[in-house]
């Protein structure tokens, strides 16, 4: 199990073991207590084991890096260096080569491996690991296949880029379920809101004609690809402006697959893809005008989501920015903004009525019969994200130049419709 499998791991571990401590905190039931406690305690067993198996891998990377200077320090010593009338020559020749000059030129030759200098295959074997960052690959066959090692500086990119192109990629705003695998993963449901016990008469039995039994349902998170397509550029300037290019195709590929996860998570329509948050959501209040909402209405969009979900910490609105600006000039009937700016250097956010916001740019803006905005517990709303995004580099397609893409599997389900309710205008 390599050192990012381990990490990963100990993080699932971490989320099981809170879980069980939550429910202990819940339970009244003592048998169900002390099975909780003790799965609690076999958690954290579990997790101490993967700690320790972490730290040695540690200390072993630490040590083989430490080896691998000394030796490099060595055979710089006792390079010569030229004299008077020659080429001093020895010092350049003995310097540790970088991970990216490597990666470059395994590109280069054709991802052969042949090609390169044993020390220059260890780096490209190793040269990720003192970040301790995933190694992206494009499939999961032999280099043959296209197959290749993508710097870890790449990688980096992609992520800080994914969640600040929308919020519904957001575990801080919904709900995530990370797996390794694509299977459907079915999520139970239970609405027994509109059931209520009844008057009992003494003497009577007990009514058994199966109108009370709960009635439970399911919702099933699958696994949907999207792809960025192809970037091509010359095998020059990845030559020559290589950590630049690193940046930029970051920063473009990350912003693509950002771009679709936000729009299929908002606005997808559940059939082949996810069922986004806006599709999901039941209705709440429809406006008076085709293409303005107005204080009462937002009031309104407020109470039709029942008190139990407006306690959740994920409780909030979302919109689009054309959207808050519309919002950010209503006014109550004192005259007073019911948008309030917050305070910057206390960390307050800005708010509506009291209650947090999204600006999520996939959602429609308002016009004659769109769905402008949604407000409840986003809580409920599950993002199932398979795997890491995986970056693929092409050489023999597009030779003599490089190509580069991004590839994501993702889904997304509304666990409870009652929990979301969304705003229309009129037709």
């Amino acid at each position: 199990m390599t050192l990012a499998e381990l990490q990963e791991k100990r993080g699932k571990l971490m989320t099981q073991a809170r879980e069980a401590l939550d429910e202990v905190g819940k339970n009244t039931d003592e048998a169900r207590t002390a099975e909780l406690e003790k799965r609690h305690d076999d958690i954290m067993a579990e997790f101490d084991k993967v700690e320790k198996h972490i730290e040695r891998e540690q200390r072993l990377a630490a040590a083989e890096r430490a080896e691998e200077e000394r030796t490099a320090a060595e055979r710089k010593a006792k390079r010569p260096i030229a004299g008077n009338g020659g080429e001093a020559r020895g010092a350049e020749e003995g310097e540790k080569p970088e991970y990216r000059e490597v990666f470059h030129k395994f590109l280069a030759e054709g991802a052969d491996l042949a090609a390169l200098e044993p020390e220059e295959r260890k780096i490209l074997r190793t040269g990720a690991a003192p970040k301790e960052a995933e190694k992206r690959i494009q499939t999961v066959g032999t280099t043959t296949a296209g197959g290749y090692t993508v710097p870890v500086e790449l990688a980096n990119f992609i992520v800080k880029s994914m969640k600040a192109w929308g919020p519904m990629y957001d575990e801080d705003v919904c709900t995530v379920i990370s797996t390794s695998s694509g299977n459907p993963i079915k999520v139970p449901t239970v609405d027994d809101t509109s059931q209520t016990a009844g008057q009992h008469t003494e003497g009577t039995a007990l009514t058994d004609d199966g109108s009370k039994d709960v009635v439970f349902g399911q919702k099933s998170l699958d696994s949907f690809g999207y792809d960025t397509e192809f970037v091509k550029f010359s095998l020059e300037l990845a030559r020559d402006s290589i950590f630049n290019m690193e940046s930029l195709l970051g920063q473009l590929l990350g912003e693509r697959l950002g771009r679709i996860a936000n729009t299929q998570l908002t606005v997808g329509d559940g059939t082949g893809d996810p069922n986004g948050i806006v599709t999901a959501a039941s209705l709440g209040v429809t406006t008076a005008a085709a293409s303005a909402v107005t204080y009462d209405e937002i009031i309104d969009l407020v109470h039709s989501v029942d008190p139990a979900y407006r306690q959740s910490p994920k409780v909030r609105f979302m919109f689009n920015d054309l959207t808050l600006a519309a919002l950010r000039k209503l006014k109550d009937g004192d005259g007073r903004y019911i948008w309030t700016m917050g305070n910057v250097q206390t960390g307050v956010p800005g708010s509506i009525l009291g209650y947090n916001y999204s600006i999520n740019q996939a959602m429609a803006s308002l016009g004659a019969a769109t769905k402008s905005m949604v407000f409840g517990d986003f809580g409920k709303y599950y993002v199932r994200k398979v795997g890491s995004p995986l970056i693929g580099v092409l050489r023999e397609r597009f030779w003599p130049d490089l190509g580069i893409a991004g590839l994501i599997y993702l889904d997304g389900e509304l666990g409870d419709t009652a929990a979301v309710k969304h705003l229309i205008t009129h037709a």
